[in-house]
């Protein structure tokens, strides 16, 4: 396969609405190597220019038979705000039967809590009554990685393995979640 100058690399990544990010979780190159190239202020090597390309060319003969996100996700997310307390994340993940839950500020993704990582701060020696009346804010995660409705299939699956979670957006607003077990059920 020929491939075109790495100049084009930027263009052909815009053309398939992907962020740097993205093309780095499919591709296993890094996000700062990808940035770099397209600034033409190193020279990469001709394995990486690669993987750059056949992801990308996998992706755009994928992009429009496969899958999106908006196809693949969950619709009416289950989410909680930053300013609540624990106790209130555990009761709704009771309730809903969720494991996991992203945490807003708003309707803005700030981080994400779980059953594991309360669990683990039982484990710290937190007590029960503490913990209950602890403000998610203080304890939360990371926010799960947020891609557009657009985003290829391939994209989430290369996504999806180093997170719990992703969010599916719309203009700015969150439209979906895709779990482990959205993918499961594409099998």
């Amino acid at each position: 396969m020929r491939f075109p100058p790495t100049s084009e690399i930027r263009k052909m990544r815009k053309t398939l609405d992907l962020t740097q990010t993205q093309l780095a979780a499919a591709s296993g190159v890094s996000q700062s190597t990808i940035a770099k190239i397209e600034k033409n202020t190193i020279s990469a090597g001709y394995d990486t220019i690669v993987k750059l390309f056949e992801t990308m060319e996998a992706m755009k003969d994928d992009d429009g038979k496969g899958l999106t996100a908006a196809e693949i996700a969950s619709k009416g997310v289950v989410s909680i705000q930053s300013g609540e307390h624990v106790k209130a994340a555990s009761d709704l993940m009771k309730s809903t039967g969720f494991s996991q839950v992203p945490v807003l500020s708003g309707e803005l993704p700030v981080g994400s809590i779980s059953e594991k990582s309360i669990l683990g701060l039982l484990r710290q020696g937190l007590t029960m009554d503490e913990l209950s009346n602890t403000t998610i804010s203080k304890v939360m995660s990371d926010p799960y990685p947020l891609v557009s409705e657009t985003t290829p299939l391939a994209t989430i699956t290369a996504m999806i393995s180093g997170c719990d979670a992703i969010l599916v957006s719309r203009k700015g607003s969150v439209i979906g979640i895709i779990t482990n077990a959205d993918m499961l059920k594409l099998i």
